[in-house]
């Protein structure tokens, strides 16, 4: 009888320590902790990661996965471990408090408290650690070498303390008295009462201590004045740099340092030092440092500006942009291009508005990144038109300030404004070869996308253009492209495929073009050699695009998952399996995964545990991660490259895939994973058999959490929908609850995902809602063309009504949330029921009508295109359908609203326009309906700052508490806050 009683009580014992859990509150936010960076050495013994706070004081935690060793860091961040495997690197933040009082005293940011530098050896309890450290760098594929760079130092507390006026009045009369008495002895010399020798010896005296006490007088005033900048002029001088041996803790220092950079093998270090403002003859320099023999070369002297440095991969060859012949009045800079190679007394100059090749007019760019090609024999880098000079003869307050707007230009005036910074900093590609005294250009005015190939090794670049199809992006959200081969060294130019959706790409090596065309929902592939384009995926007779798209355009590709061998294959994906394909349309596609997705309904994702890698080797075993359609579970496979078979399940349950982190030289793995009790890190040797590194889950243990499952209804079309429901821990059946809907489009594919407690951006708080006594469902919702409105009261309704037939479901008691896309829904929904009590909509789109001509300010870009090919799924212009954006506006029958409904709006939204949420408003504010409006200042489509995420928490669980759980209403919500409490007063005590 006992083995049958044992589970009983089990089970009665976990539902009343359920009982016992408090509810989540909204102080727990700030102190709630997340698994943060994390890092794997390349021997697999070590793992650096950091679990953090939303807010506050987190940590760094060292841990070796075989012995068990652990050591914790507070405030640790920014950390690496050695390529060798022997140190681990990071940065220490100053207390949370600390910056924070500082910020209060509004201390100049030289003052604010600093980053600490800590070096650890691994294995051992060797800890060094260095104060003021604003940088550091390690070299990315070699060991043995730590460069950091400090911050300014604080200035000397044992100094003397700036002079009050008083004293300095004194010093002044004490300096005019010893002037005064150097004219009485040149009286007295005169009268003949002194001698000549004595005079001149006492005037040199006089004179030199006048002077002096003049110099000291002249810093003391600046002092006193509180002007501490070291003179006109002046730029901000560099600060100290240290290169040290990792190995002997041996160090080189480096003065006034103001940019530096370290070749990836860890050879040289490249460094640019700062005038000294106390010097008037110091010269900015860049130096070249030997990192074995110690040796300093110096490459470039006297200049104004000097960046964009960058070396070539084997450490071997150096570049960067310089200007060096303005002055600080001139009103045009010309940046060249340098070249150094150890050996050299100097940097060479390589191109610059005169060099042969260059075109009229240009110049060479200082805002593009100059790059190496792999081998080492191209230097790529970026051109720009000439910026004419200001005009100075004119006055800014009698100029005229607009926009004008034409129907010939390419993109409308907030889109170029928006547009503007980077359009000011455009630059076109051109190349040059170290020996040479010309240059080719590549990319125009014409090219906006112009891409290496092969690393820069190919004898090509891929050029692609929207020019003549731009005006489009205004109602079809994008522009079809041409694409080009453009030659490197000629610049001639072979036109690839024109006028097409897709986005060309270059195979690794160089081979192939290709791309996938929406309208053909097949791809292609160009060989660059015979000049063919060739249909590759034409004979694979399952879709290669999302089956499930439900807006007016060309559905999205399923995917890519790269190239295998030296451009020997491609391969591609279905809806769930993956497919070989031969880039030159000739060998039969094979299905390597053998169907079997598409039987089990999982979709797979290839992982790349090497990112340096450009493709997979032939018969090489890659790493799948997976999610079953149908259960939604995640899980992970092997599968052999070239091999028609089923692949190798290691893995596969109720958790969501996060990332996964290879060792280099080791088969351990660190992987993130989540379950709606936790998220946390794991390590393990495979993917099987992982053990938990992190228990951040031991935070909620007092706190009455929720549990997460899949419910599939019946819609009123007759077609079955899912979603997932939520229920607290300490759920009674034998009770009933409050119901929050919150929805956006289909999320039921994260039925096992972590939902952390958070102050709210924009929509409700999951775990908060549910552990408060409501339960939360998310239904997933499907649309039809024209329709968009009804779709989701043909979704969302039904769960509703199907859901108030459960006998623990207060079905008198239930509301809906949803932001942007999700807030339109809910506005729309509350004019055709009134089955909710209480809605709540973020930035919804109220009209259709005025909403399709206006601008999403956030890109600039017009908003026809979402109602006529995207998201908002009309399928029409306003003038071929008006009927339908009517009968989708919420606003047009706002009397029908008998819901309270709380909106949120901000003023800088930048997706969609701020004065919908006031159409709704006013509309339903001169109905007299229960409506409030909350418009954070300054704030985008979702809250940014903290404080306003806190405050929007605070007022949707109130809002919704009185509504759905009859608590007392803020007084926010019965009286408002009169525009003349603003800042005072916020109206959360409840009436």
């Amino acid at each position: 009888m006992s083995k049958f009683l044992l589970p009983l009580l089990l089970l009665a014992s976990n539902v009343l320590l359920a009982q016992n859990k408090k509810p989540l509150t909204h102080d727990v936010y700030d102190g709630w902790k997340s698994v943060g960076e994390r890092t794997i050495s390349n021997d697999g013994n070590y793992i650096l990661y950091a679990v953090n706070p939303q807010e506050g004081d987190g940590e760094m935690v060292l841990q070796n996965v075989k012995t068990g060793y652990k050591k914790t860091f507070a405030r640790g961040y920014n950390g690496i471990i050695t390529e060798d495997s022997k140190y681990a690197i990071f940065k220490i933040k100053p207390a949370f408090h600390d910056t924070r009082q500082a910020k209060i005293k509004k201390k100049k940011p030289d003052d604010m408290p600093k980053d600490s530098l800590v070096i650890l050896l691994l294995g051992t309890d060797s800890v060094v650690k260095i104060s003021r450290v604003k940088s550091y760098k390690t070299p990315e594929k070699g060991s043995g070498w730590l460069v950091y760079h400090l911050d300014k130092p604080l200035p000397d507390t044992a100094a003397k303390k700036k002079a009050s006026p008083d004293s300095l009045k004194l010093k002044v009369d004490k300096l005019a008295k010893l002037a005064d008495s150097l004219i009485r002895k040149s009286l007295d010399s005169v009268k003949g009462k002194i001698e000549k020798e004595e005079l001149i010896k006492a005037a040199n005296k006089a004179v030199k201590e006048i002077y002096k006490r003049a110099d000291e007088l002249e810093t003391e005033i600046a002092d006193a004045e509180g002007d501490d900048a070291p003179g006109a002029g002046a730029g901000t001088e560099g600060t100290e740099l240290f290169v040290r041996n990792l190995g002997n803790a041996s160090s080189k220092s480096f003065r006034l340092v103001n940019e530096y950079l370290l070749d990836e093998k860890g050879r040289r270090l490249l460094i640019e030092t700062t005038k000294n403002n106390k010097d008037s003859n110091s010269k900015a320099q860049v130096l070249l440092y030997n990192l074995a023999s110690g040796k300093t070369d110096t490459v470039l002297r006297s200049f104004n500006d000097a960046k964009n440095f960058v070396f070539d991969e084997e450490g071997n060859q150096l570049v960067f942009v310089a200007e060096r012949d303005s002055s600080s009045k001139s009103l045009q800079k010309f940046y060249k291009l340098w070249y150094f190679k150890p050996g050299m007394d100097s940097a060479n100059l390589l191109a610059d508005k005169h060099t042969v090749g260059m075109r009229v007019g240009f110049t060479v760019s200082e805002n593009a990144n100059p790059r190496f090609s792999k081998d080492g024999k191209k230097i790529f880098f970026g051109t720009a038109p000439v910026q004419p000079a200001k005009d100075t003869s004119l006055v800014d307050f009698e100029l005229a300030r607009l926009d004008i707007w034409n129907y010939k230009d390419d993109y409308l005036q907030p889109q170029q404004l928006k547009q503007l910074p980077q359009e000011q900093r455009r630059s076109y590609l051109a190349v040059t070869r170290p020996g040479t005294k010309e240059i080719v250009q590549l990319g125009n005015e014409d090219m906006e996308n112009v891409s290496l190939v092969d690393e820069g090794n190919a004898d090509w670049v891929l050029a692609q253009t929207t020019k003549g199809n731009r005006l489009s992006t205004q109602w079809e959200g994008r522009s079809k492209a041409t694409a080009y081969i453009i030659n490197t060294t000629t610049a001639a130019k072979t036109k690839i495929n024109n006028n097409s959706y897709g986005f060309y790409s270059a195979s690794p090596n160089g081979k192939y073009v290709y791309w996938y065309d929406p309208a053909a929902k097949n791809y292609f592939a160009y060989n660059v050699v015979t000049e063919e384009i060739k249909n590759i995926s034409s004979k694979i007779k399952e879709p290669l695009y999302d089956t499930e798209n439900d807006v007016p355009d060309f559905p999205s590709p399923a995917g890519n998952m790269g190239w295998v061998g030296s451009d020997q294959y491609f391969l591609i994906k279905d809806e769930f399996d993956i497919w070989q394909v031969d880039p030159n349309g000739n060998e039969q596609p094979k299905n390597i995964t053998n169907g079997y997705g598409r039987k089990n309904k999982t979709e797979f994702n290839y992982v790349w545990l090497d990112r340096d890698k450009r493709f997979m080797e032939p018969g090489e075993t890659i790493l799948l991660s997976s999610l079953n359609k149908q259960n939604k579970y995640g899980g992970y496979f092997n599968k052999k490259i070239d091999v028609v078979s089923d692949p190798v399940k290691i893995v596969e349950g109720a958790f969501a895939n996060g990332t996964v982190l290879k060792a280099k030289d080791a088969n351990q793995f660190i992987v993130s994973r989540a379950t709606p009790a936790a998220a946390e890190l794991y390590a393990g040797a495979d993917l099987n058999t992982l053990s938990a590194l992190t228990n951040v889950a031991a935070q909620q243990k007092d706190y009455n959490w929720f549990t997460s499952e899949l419910v599939r209804w019946k819609m009123f079309d007759g077609k079955m929908s899912e979603g997932i429901l939520f229920k607290p821990e300490n759920f009674d059946p034998k009770k009933k609850y409050p119901v929050v809907f919150y929805f956006y489009e289909r999320n039921a594919d994260g039925l096992y995902g972590y939902r952390t407690p958070a102050p709210s951006a924009s929509t409700i708080n999951i775990a908060y809602f549910v552990s408060n006594g409501y339960i939360v469902f998310d239904p997933n919702i499907y649309y039809k063309t024209g329709e968009p409105g009804q779709s989701a009261y043909n979704s969302v309704v039904s769960a509703a009504k199907y859901l108030a037939t459960m006998p623990w479901v207060d079905s008198t008691k239930m509301g809906i949330q949803g932001q942007s896309w999700g807030g339109y829904q809910v506005a729309y929904l509350v004019t055709k029921t009134n089955m909710f009590r209480a809605a709540g909509a973020g930035a919804p789109v109220a009209n259709m009508t005025s909403a399709y001509g206006g601008i999403r300010w956030g890109s600039g870009m017009n908003r026809q295109f979402q109602y006529e090919k995207t998201q908002s799924r009309i399928g029409a212009t306003l003038w071929q359908k008006p009927e339908l954006y009517i009968k989708n506006s919420p606003l047009f029958t706002a009397d029908k609203i008998q819901t309270p409904l709380l909106i949120m709006h901000n003023d800088a939204d930048g997706a969609v326009p701020w004065y919908q949420g006031i159409e709704l408003f006013t509309a339903l504010k001169r109905l007299d309906k229960k409506v409030w409006l909350l418009q954070y200042n300054g704030e985008d489509h979702n809250l940014i700052e903290r404080k306003n995420r806190k405050d929007l928490s605070i007022r949707l669980s109130q809002f919704f508490d009185h509504y759905l759980k009859g608590a007392k209403p803020a007084r926010w919500m019965t009286e408002g806050l009169p525009a003349v409490d603003k800042g005072r007063d916020w109206g959360y005590d409840l009436q």
